[in-house]
């Protein structure tokens, strides 16, 4: 069989590849600690749960539209103004299998041989996957450890030629837990002024998990991007939904119809039931919400003062998501060797900064969402097997 040339282009997500070797050492018998996994240990809120059940026993077993049910697409809009101060029309408003489709389509749109597009480095790796399955160039925005993973817009705009068709924004981001300030978003949407061509794709699908007090900036509330802005949301993480397989998009009018006809393309519709979970996850109760958030919270102070006690290390707060994203450069090691050498000589999982990109060369991923035992026990396991190689 001959495959299309693309199938050789495209990625994948290392945290899985590392996710089965820890899972075989399990099955070994080894003691393995996985921080390296980016899922919430929290279960679905159980109103949630049974919302989904209620509509399996209420006959929604059927096909349903492609964007999605219209009381989705509602409560979504309903939660884009109550969260984010935006007035949305509900026909704007897609609805997919997983935050991924959403991703998928926006580069899908964009892509092709002779474009380029412009996506965070460190960043989520399937972003550069994609854009190299479509033919496009990949032009990476190195994110900043010392403005606290975020972006210069200044060098940002500085990237973007008469080929750029799409930037791709990621605040709070995975892998760095970086959070790009205000100010740095109100001066690149005012150099975007300057290029009318280029469509911006932000994923936002952790904006609800934030720290300090500090609100999410979401490039939805600029008014001037509205033409040409893709938003990318979901349930996923903020509800403790990975397997529902859940997610969101905010279209330009004219891109609507695009997005539909590529889901019809491929993928029909969303699981009916779990579209009735969806609203009762924005519509009912955030206490599920807002408690793990906390727990993140203090999980975070937790990680990032035990990291910052193993020689070599150096990690910053992170603003929001659930990643720690550590500076390793001074520990000699490189960072897949060290990945490697934790998972099978200390017992830990961890993702390697360069399964995020080059600019992740001499940083780790760490997930905090593991309990703060677990977290303190990684820790000490790194620390010694450091210490005994210094």
């Amino acid at each position: 069989m001959q495959l299309a040339a693309g199938m050789a282009r495209l990625g994948t997500e290392t945290a899985f590849d590392v996710l089965a070797r820890a899972t075989r050492l399990r099955e070994a018998g080894r003691d393995i600690i996985n921080l390296g996994i980016g899922q919430p240990d929290f279960p679905t809120p159980p109103n949630i749960v049974e919302a989904a059940v209620k509509a399996l026993r209420d006959g929604h077993h059927g096909y349903t539209p492609a964007n999605g049910i219209r009381p989705l697409r509602e409560a979504v809009a309903e939660d884009m103004w109550k969260r984010r101060g935006v007035d949305v029309d509900p026909d704007r408003i897609v609805i997919v299998p997983g935050g991924k489709v959403t991703m998928f389509m926006a580069i899908a749109m964009f892509g092709e041989p002779g474009a380029e597009i412009l996506y965070p480095d460190p960043g989520f790796p399937i972003y550069r996957s994609l854009i190299e399955w479509t033919g496009a160039t990949p032009v990476p925005i190195a994110l900043h450890e010392n403005k606290g993973y975020a972006f210069s817009a200044e060098e940002v705009l500085a990237q973007i030629t008469p080929r750029t068709r799409l930037l791709i924004v990621n605040s709070p981001a995975n892998p760095t837990g970086g959070v790009v300030p205000k100010a740095e978003l109100d001066r690149l949407v005012a150099g975007l002024a300057r290029h009318p061509q280029v469509a911006v794709l932000s994923d936002e699908i952790y904006a609800r998990i934030v720290y300090d007090g500090v609100p999410h900036a979401s490039l939805l509330a600029y008014r001037e991007l509205e033409d040409r802005l893709i938003l990318l949301d979901g349930w996923s993480k903020t509800y403790a939904m990975t397997g529902w397989r859940l997610g969101w998009g905010v279209w330009p009018k004219s891109l609507v119809d695009h997005a539909v006809r590529l889901a019809v393309n491929v993928h029909s519709c969303v699981n009916a039931a779990t579209q009735w979970a969806g609203i009762e996850a924005l519509k009912g109760p955030q206490d599920a919400v807002e408690a793990m958030v906390r727990a993140f919270s203090e999980r975070r102070r937790v990680i990032v003062e035990e990291l910052n006690r193993i020689p070599g290390f150096r990690c910053p707060m992170p603003g929001g998501a659930f990643y720690a994203f550590p500076n390793i450069r001074d520990t000699g090691f490189s960072a897949r060797e060290l990945q490697d050498r934790l998972l099978e000589e200390a017992g830990v999982a961890v993702i390697a900064g360069t399964s995020f990109g080059i600019f992740g060369e001499g940083y780790l991923r760490f997930s905090y969402a593991a309990s703060i035992d677990a977290i303190r026990e990684a820790c000490a396991r790194i620390r010694t097997w450091i210490e005994q190689r210094r």
